[in-house]
Parts: structure tokens; C-alpha cells; sequence
């Protein structure tokens, strides 16, 4: 989570401020000392918002709730930059079924897991006439996981594999939430 370093109160190092009210309503410009002395009327904090303006743009806010709307932003913001996790499972065109459903297994877990998950076909050497077959293996892929992923990017032909990608569904995700607040409200 980045750091955020906001001047507050005496901090202010300008000789001039323009101060806005919590409402929004610019007081005009005035010396920091005259911020501070009408945030703490208010019971509030006087926080440089702009410290690159000419002159520098002040706030009176509550600079500790402030922080913490921050931090939950960022959290959430976290949160969905999980699923952008990206695993890969490898086949060929004649995966034996024992080797195939293994895969398919532990696709379904990373997809549960709110992880993308791309299935790559290779083709070796000759293998390449057999494309239609490569395909066939994706579009079972893609039917075996229709209950847990949408398909964000259809198979596809790039040298020598053929790839798709799949995202989780949206209700599988909530229902992850869902259990893992659940496991954390049990520790």
C-alpha cells in the first residue's frame, strides 16, 4: 500500500494557503496560521491537498478519517487486482483422460481462487495438421468449466499452441468472500 504524505496543521511550511471549508466553499487565501486557528474552531485539522498550486491548496478536514477512507480504498483496490493473477495449464491434443481431468481439477481450484487461468494446446513437430483436434480439447475445456469461468478470450491459433482464457464468475468470487470472512470471524 503506497504511503501517503500529506502535510497537516503546523506541518504547512507556505507562506500563503487557499484554504477550502469542509463543504467545499473556498475561505480565500490566508496564512496557514489562520487555517489552523479556524479548523480547531471546528475541532478539525487544516491538511495540504495540493502542495504544488500556486499558492498551495489546503483542507479543513478530520485528517484521521481522512487516513482511514484512504487505506480502505485501498485495500479494495487490492482486492481486485487479485483476480488479474494469471495461471496457465498446458495439454496436448492427445492428453490421456486420467492427465486431463487432473488438470481440469486444478484449473477449477485456481479459478475458485479468483485467479484467470489460460489453457495452452502445444503442437510438436507434425502434430501441427491436427489443429481441429487442439480446438475440440479447448472448446471441452471451456464446457467442463462453464459452472466456475466465463470465457474472456476465445481459443485462439498463435504458432504452434492454441490458447484460451478464463476468468472466474462473478457469484463464484462472492461466494470466496463469502467463506473466507467466515474463516477469518472463526480465528
Amino acid at each position: 500500500m503506497a504511503k501517503i504524505n500529506l502535510r497537516v496543521n503546523w506541518q504547512i511550511r507556505a507562506r500563503k494557503i487557499r484554504v477550502i471549508d469542509v463543504d467545499g466553499k473556498q475561505l480565500g487565501i490566508m496564512t496557514p496560521e489562520e487555517g489552523i486557528r479556524i479548523a480547531e474552531e471546528k475541532g478539525l485539522d487544516l491538511v495540504e491537498v495540493a502542495p504544488h498550486a500556486s499558492p498551495p491548496v489546503c483542507r479543513i478536514m478530520d485528517y484521521g478519517k481522512y487516513m482511514y477512507e484512504q487505506k480502505k480504498r485501498a485495500r479494495e483496490a487490492k482486492k481486485h487486482r487479485r483476480s488479474a493473477e494469471l495461471k496457465e495449464i498446458k495439454l496436448r491434443y492427445d492428453t490421456a483422460e486420467h492427465d486431463y481431468n487432473f488438470k481440469i481439477r486444478h484449473a477449477e481450484e485456481f479459478l475458485r481462487s479468483g485467479k484467470r487461468v489460460k489453457v495452452t494446446v502445444v503442437f510438436r513437430g507434425r502434430e501441427i495438421v491436427h489443429t481441429d483436434l487442439g480446438r475440440k480439447m479447448l472448446e471441452r475445456v471451456i464446457s467442463d468449466l462453464s459452472g466456475v469461468a466465463n470465457v474472456e478470450q476465445p481459443p485462439k491459433m498463435d504458432g504452434r499452441t492454441m490458447s484460451t482464457l478464463l476468468s472466474p464468475k462473478p457469484e463464484i468470487l462472492r461466494e470466496e468472500e463469502g467463506g473466507r470472512d467466515a474463516e477469518d470471524e472463526d480465528e
